[in-house]
């Protein structure tokens, strides 16, 4: 059962209250996705270390019920 964007996104800002959250579905299907997330929570984190921050979001939801997930994440400007 795939996920929509909306919950995506509500699972998202959660985990990381304090982020901005953009999600596109790339192929129309509700089944593959992109995220752009940008949090203070991130800064000083490694690439690995933020997409692990978001994964863990998800509640378990990549790889199940989330198939695809393209993440970019940053610190926001001001951080």
């Amino acid at each position: 059962m795939a996920m929509n964007a909306g919950e995506i996104e509500r699972l998202i800002r959660a985990g990381l209250p304090d982020a901005t959250v953009t999600i596109e579905d790339l192929a129309g299907d509700g089944d593959h996705y992109s995220a752009h997330i940008v949090s203070a929570a991130f800064k000083g984190k490694t690439r690995v270390q933020q997409h692990q921050m978001v994964y863990k979001a998800l509640e378990g939801r990549m790889g199940n019920e989330l198939h695809a997930l393209a993440l970019q994440t940053s610190v926001p400007q001001d951080a």
